[in-house]
């Protein structure tokens, strides 16, 4: 759905730029054109009347919108109308985009941009940095785009304009979507949500909507896709808008269509294109394609997906769409390698790859990382100028007040030589000394804490770079594994494909070979196919890596809850249970659980100690059943789970009589793809992930103890 995000980024600035939805209204426009015919007076008013024009013509008459943008443009400048000449050469931008007329599109908006920026203007100079970042995303310039949006966000910050802000953070988390970075898409677009909600902005509200749809639907969490794309539905329905109407029903076909549920796809496929046909929207055309051709290539009529994604591909072609000619090619590669066509499948496969390349790759991560960097920087700097000038004021003011005190001790000093009164100079004495030691001390309080602000602002920006290059190590984690995925679904759909074209050899031409040759032939053919699953074994383990190193790569985005920590360990207990059993059906254990009812709600993440647990009882079940194998006398597998509360911290113990491990073994066990099972079995990440899970994300420990023969003890503590 990435390319109906730009979409409706793209029908956005139709409210950015007229305050009011697109559609043709004739009675205004000719109202506008009598006035202009009748009052032909060159003044502000009148440019102000051919904006209005233009507004009314923008949709539907773009050459005569044209004509009056260049219009008001002169007379503005004649008149030296600084807002009617920003006015307008924004106008001149808006149309000559919606024409792909990028370039001249390019020029008007600098032009209006340099204006409002020399006339301090802020408001509108945000503007136009949205303007220059539209252009860009309509030419897949993901890093230009992305630049001019963060640098038009302080200042629509600096103008106070909470509309244009919720317009310029859905913009900034639609481009964090387009290139894969959903870490820093989710906080953006939720913001803008909420904005847009506050404002009852439903344009922005629909955007958006669709945006978080598209990013749950990318990270395959259906349910929240599914929930908003209704909502945005919802919303486009409110506002008349069929175009996002088309484009969220388009998004709930694909959801279903990968979630298997073909009925419920077609249902919203046809919707869709009932909407486009009365509403002569062909947009959305290649989209509805290529979502019918993964439909069908998934229900394995390759034929039919190569037809209809070919047509998708022409037609995105033609509207120079790459996210669409990317998915395209996704679609083809699959489709001719199912019908055999593996030239053509290599092909496609190497299309879709590039264009991967040129929408989410290394150097586009690392520029945008660096942009998303330099305005969290600065906006740190800004605060530690505006500490520091508070504090040489500070400094300034007890200065004065320094001063202020030596002249009041003067005076007194005078009154009392011309008095006399010694009892009355004592007193005051007395007075302003400790009226002095107060100030001094509330000035060294005051000089603590804007020491402690500074030092911990400088953390602050030390934690921000640690964490920045952090995220860059994952970012490289993660593309190294997505760069050996492709190759290696590759060898493993080929090996599968040779063992079936050594099957169709011994059902069909081996039988016409000559006696003499078949043991020959059998033998050839028998260590052909024993070389080929020896691949696709080796292949899936390699898969299973992959994954593993993906999975370790990624940074939990989840939010910490309270937490009752008995219900949780006893809900995975009785699913990771049921789950080996449902993979080994002769499998049975004993299941002791001792739950210390002291336990505190825990605040932590569900679904990451979630996935530790379930990983805990998977290995334990496992040795369970090794040992089983071996048939020992009188031995009976038993599984005991305990928490306890302890001061500071609860523990999870979880203790099997299974095998056990040697000391060696325990201080490798939590290393990145160190496994003791056989290959194939395990890919040595699981440990090492709820490692990172337990201690690194929630400050925790995580510890192991064992014995050979005798069984394993693992022990979790959390923080409460």
């Amino acid at each position: 759905m990435k390319n109906s995000c730009v979409l409706l980024l793209l029908l956005l600035t139709l409210k950015v730029s007229t305050g009011r939805p697109a559609f043709a209204q004739t009675r205004p426009a000719d109202s506008l054109r009598r006035l202009l015919s009748t009052q032909p007076r060159a003044d502000t008013m009148r440019v102000r009347r051919l904006h209005a024009l233009i507004n009314e013509l923008a949709a539907n008459n773009t050459p005569q919108a044209i004509g009056l943008s260049k219009q008001a443009l002169t007379l503005s400048r004649r008149l030296a109308d600084t807002v009617g000449i920003g006015r307008s050469l924004l106008w001149l931008s808006i149309l000559h985009r919606r024409q792909e007329q990028f370039a001249a599109a390019r020029h008007y908006t600098i032009q209006a941009r340099e204006l409002f920026a020399r006339s301090h203007d802020r408001r509108r100079e945000a503007r136009a940095c949205m303007e220059l970042s539209l252009i860009d995303v309509q030419q897949s310039q993901s890093t230009s785009a992305l630049a001019w949006a963060l640098r038009g966000l302080p200042l629509a910050e600096q103008a106070q304009d909470v509309g244009l802000q919720a317009q310029l953070r859905g913009t900034i988390g639609s481009i964090y979507y387009q290139i894969g970075d959903y870490a820093s898409a989710l906080p953006m677009l939720r913001t803008a949500l909420r904005d847009g909600q506050q404002l009852g902005d439903l344009q922005v509200v629909s955007a958006v909507l669709n945006n978080l749809a598209s990013l749950y639907q990318t990270q395959r969490k259906w349910s929240q896709a599914r929930r908003y794309y209704q909502r945005a539905v919802t919303v486009s329905r409110q506002m008349g808008d069929v175009q996002n109407e088309i484009s969220n029903e388009i998004g709930l076909a694909e959801v279903y269509a990968e979630q298997g549920n073909q009925t419920r796809a077609w249902e919203h496929s046809q919707q869709a294109r009932i909407l486009m046909r009365t509403s002569g929207d062909y947009y959305n055309l290649p989209a509805v394609e290529l979502m019918l051709a993964r439909a069908f290539l998934l229900n394995r009529q390759p034929d039919s997906a190569v037809v209809l994604a070919q047509r998708g591909m022409q037609l995105s072609q033609m509207t120079r769409r790459n996210g669409s000619i990317s998915n395209a090619a996704d679609i083809l590669a699959q489709a001719h390698a199912a019908l055999g066509d593996f030239k053509a499948a290599y092909e496609h496969q190497r299309l879709f790859s590039s264009y991967q390349d040129t929408l989410a790759g290394e150097t586009t991560q690392r520029q945008t990382s660096a942009l998303r960097y330099g305005y969290e920087l600065d906006k740190k700097q800004n605060q530690i100028a505006l500490l520091n000038q508070t504090r040489q004021l500070q400094i300034q003011k007890s200065a004065r007040q320094r001063q202020q005190l030596y002249a009041l001790l003067a005076g007194l000093a005078g009154t009392v030589l011309l008095a006399g009164l010694l009892w009355r100079n004592v007193y005051i004495k007395q007075r302003a000394n400790r009226h002095l030691n107060e100030k001094n001390a509330e000035i060294a309080r005051q000089r603590d804490d804007l020491t402690r602000a500074l030092a911990e602002l400088k953390a602050a920006q030390n934690q921000l770079i640690q964490r920045e290059k952090m995220a860059s190590l994952g970012e490289l984690t993660a593309g190294i594994a997505h760069e050996i995925q492709n190759p290696l679904n590759f060898v493993n759909n080929f090996s599968e494909v040779s063992v079936e074209l050594v099957e169709e050899f011994m059902d069909g031409p081996w039988q016409q070979l000559p006696e003499a040759e078949k043991a020959y032939a059998t033998e050839l053919l028998a260590s052909l196919t024993q070389n080929l699953q020896k691949i696709t074994q080796h292949g899936h383990r390699a898969d299973g890596i992959v994954k593993g190193m993906l999975q370790h790569s990624h940074v939990s985005s989840g939010e910490r809850d309270a937490i009752d920590l008995n219900a949780l360990v006893a809900e995975h207990l009785a699913m990771a249970y049921q789950g080996f059993r449902a993979q080994h059906h002769d499998f049975s254990a004993t299941l002791t659980s001792n739950l210390d009812a002291q336990v505190p709600k825990v605040l932590l993440v569900p679904q990451d100690v979630g996935r530790v647990l379930l990983n805990l009882f998977a290995n334990a079940f496992y040795t369970l059943l090794e040992r089983l194998s071996r048939d020992e006398p009188d031995y009976a597998p038993v599984l005991t789970v305990l928490t306890k509360r302890l001061p500071g911290e609860v523990q999870i113990r979880v203790h099997d009589n299974g095998l056990g491990m040697s000391e060696e073994i325990q201080s490798k066990i939590f290393q990145p793809f160190f496994t003791t099972k056989p290959p194939g079995e395990g890919t040595g990440l699981g440990l090492s992930l709820s490692y990172d899970i337990i201690v690194k994300g929630h400050g925790g420990t995580l510890t192991v103890s064992s014995r050979e023969g005798q069984g394993t003890e693992v022990t979790i503590g959390l923080p409460c």
